[in-house]
């Protein structure tokens, strides 16, 4: 990633943390004035939004994963030529280029 020209968030990771943490299943501490799209841009990383182009491409991968947050982010990998980074090896199975973030 650090040698990556852009990093991208998309905003449907963004609203996965926003349904977390109202639900108590995350805690995460934002500076005064902070939200969490500032939160990504602060940190050097880019918004990537989420298009009609990117729902539409969901029909288009195999029911191997049925989260439906991951698979928008495998769709907006596909359709924007990028690299998914994530921990979950599942995600693997989709032909998209994924940079392995476990631990």
């Amino acid at each position: 990633m650090q040698r990556a020209d852009a990093v991208y968030v998309s905003a449907a990771s963004l609203l996965e943390i926003a349904l977390k943490m109202s639900a108590g299943k995350l805690r995460l501490k934002l500076a005064s004035g902070q939200s969490l799209d500032t939160l990504v841009t602060d940190a050097g990383f880019e918004e990537l939004a989420v298009r009609g182009v990117h729902a539409t491409a969901v029909l288009g991968l195999p029911l191997v994963h049925g989260d439906p947050y991951d698979r928008l982010l495998v769709a907006q990998a596909r359709v924007e030529g990028l690299t998914l980074v994530t921990a979950d090896e599942v995600l693997h199975s989709f032909g998209v280029p994924v940079l392995d973030a476990s631990i």
